[in-house]
């Protein structure tokens, strides 16, 4: 199989030296996988918690019936709904991958998921931003919050930076693991 390679690796003997003399050097040794990284137990709790972060934040905004008229608010539940699929689909592909007992350490995989981490935490972060900013305008400066649902703001706010703080450690350490091949 060309995408992973197995998790436990076989242990060779060392070769005999050549009889002449010469210096042989031997195989590069892979880094260890490192928890966080896919198809590892801290990198499927990392997906989890992104997932129940961002299905939390998703489903607080939309039950309030008034964060359509906001397009920040739009932003963020669209932002969060691409986070927690994109979560939940990798997450399927780790539990998939520790049940077969295989790493998921390929070039292209670990690239994919390098890119996907990027793109959807760099989207719900700035959408946590622009709803934070916009909370803070109805709450404080414009002393809304009797006409608006201020805490379902600032919880599904809170939520989406959560879920970015999550995503985060998944990103950089398959940047990491790109970058160090």
């Amino acid at each position: 199989m060309n995408v992973s390679h197995p998790s436990v690796h076989p242990v060779e003997a060392a070769p005999l030296p050549p009889a002449d003399g010469r210096v042989v050097v031997p195989p590069r040794v892979r880094m260890k996988v490192i928890q966080g990284m896919p198809g590892t137990i801290g990198g499927l709790s990392l997906r989890f918690f992104q997932f129940a972060y961002a299905v939390v934040s998703l489903v607080v905004m939309a039950t309030t019936s008034d964060f359509a008229s906001v397009t920040a608010f739009c932003y963020l539940v669209a932002a969060v709904a691409l986070q927690s699929l994109w979560s939940l689909s990798l997450a399927i592909l780790d539990i998939h991958a520790l049940l077969v007992g295989r790493t998921l350490q390929n070039y292209r995989v670990v690239s994919l998921f390098s890119i996907g981490d990027g793109v959807t935490s760099t989207l719900t972060f700035a959408a946590a931003c622009a709803s934070a900013g916009i909370t803070v305008l109805i709450g404080n400066d414009l002393g809304l919050c009797s006409q608006n649902h201020c805490k379902q703001f600032e919880t599904a706010t809170a939520m989406a930076f959560l879920s970015w703080f999550t995503a985060l450690p998944s990103f950089l350490l398959n940047f990491w693991s790109l970058s160090s091949r």
